[in-house]
């Protein structure tokens, strides 16, 4: 079942770039992997009040179980807003390399998501990112 990144209290990283142009500032984007780094990570950007992309490489999610990743993703939305913090939270997919990784992490309620074709030949750079953009 698809989770909606706005039913996790996610926005999309749009909003935040176009803001972020407006304002004329730059917006942090970091990877985590466990608890620990995602609670500094939430901290820090609280007490900066800075918006803030979390990333969760491919390699995280096989590291750390995406199951387990994708849910600790609205707690460290609610610690914000205990904090009394309304900052912006997105969660990216750095590099994802295929189109059902990206899917999953769309399916999973990521907000964003980085396909990677590089590796690819340019015609199938092109067609993975347009199915990925489609989708």
């Amino acid at each position: 079942m698809a989770v909606s990144f706005k039913e996790l209290g996610l926005v999309n990283t749009k909003d935040i770039f176009a803001k972020a142009v407006t304002g004329g500032y730059a917006v942090p984007a970091y990877n985590f992997n466990n608890m620990e780094q995602l609670q500094a990570i939430i901290t820090a950007c609280v007490e900066c009040n800075s918006p803030v992309i979390l990333q969760i490489s491919k390699g995280a999610r096989q590291y750390a179980n995406q199951t387990l990743l994708r849910y600790m993703v609205p707690g460290a939305v609610a610690v914000a807003r205990e904090m009394g913090s309304n900052i912006p939270i997105a969660l990216n997919l750095d590099h994802g390399d295929t189109f059902e990784l990206c899917k999953s992490c769309i399916d999973y309620g990521f907000s964003n998501v980085m396909i990677d074709g590089s590796s690819l030949p340019y015609e199938e750079n092109v067609a993975i990112t347009s199915k990925v953009v489609e989708y």
